[in-house]
């Protein structure tokens, strides 16, 4: 019990060190900036508070995140659980998210299976959960590469993948990638997007779900993350 408690509280004591640590950078921005204005330093002028804007965006993005990260490892986050058609999921993500992967010149594509089992489960929370998960691999992977969208059954389970061709995790990191704040890579710095909280609140939102989560990687060859849901067989 009392080295529970001692890691309890060590991971209290890093959280609130990975909070501080998040909000000096856009906090130093909009001080700077507010400060450079009023002192006539700078001109009030939108070219000098647009990175005030920005900063303050991602201030109430990772406030955001911490709040539903708070409420989902409380049991508090309401959700709507329903019948669902993990290939329906599947088919709008693919549409949602295709002008981006041709943006940035890489193919999305669906390898999607009949007679997939349905799930039961909140559409809009599963749908945060997989969209974080695509998000993550157009951010790292380069112009000619793919992203493969799919699902199977295993063991009375759906499982839905996110596989990609891009820079991979290192086997060293790979274990970490569902901490808050993970950052191993230098592709996942600030620059690179996002607070850092994704994958724990995906992490998060599949447990309410009864499911699993989990990733395999290999450095500069690609990753793939899967989550899996209990399906809902017919009686």
């Amino acid at each position: 019990m009392a080295a529970e408690l001692e890691r309890a509280d060590k991971l209290r004591r890093n959280m609130s060190a990975d909070i501080a640590h998040e909000l000096r950078t856009p906090l130093s921005v909009v001080r700077g900036k507010l400060e450079g204005v009023l002192d006539g330093v700078y001109p009030a002028t939108p070219k000098h508070l647009q990175p005030v804007l920005e900063a303050t965006e991602v201030l109430t993005y990772l406030v955001e995140d911490l709040r539903l990260l708070a409420q989902a490892e409380a049991g508090q986050l309401n959700t709507e659980k329903r019948l669902m058609d993990v290939g329906d999921l599947l088919q709008d993500t693919q549409v949602n998210f295709e002008a981006q992967a041709s943006d940035q010149g890489v193919t999305l594509a669906l390898d999607l299976p009949t007679g997939l089992p349905k799930v039961k489960g909140d559409w809009h929370r599963i749908t945060q959960v997989l969209g974080n998960l695509i998000t993550n691999a157009l951010r790292h992977t380069p112009g000619g590469g793919r992203v493969t969208l799919s699902a199977t059954t295993v063991d009375g389970r759906v499982k839905v993948s996110v596989a990609d061709t891009g820079t991979g995790i290192s086997s060293e990191d790979l274990p970490y990638v569902f901490d808050r704040f993970w950052r191993g890579e230098k592709s996942r710095s600030r620059a690179g997007g996002g607070t850092g909280l994704g994958l724990a609140i995906a992490k998060q939102l599949v447990e309410i779900h009864g499911g699993t989560i989990g990733a395999e990687s290999t450095r500069s060859k690609g990753s793939e993350f899967w989550f899996t849901l209990p399906a809902v067989l017919d009686s």
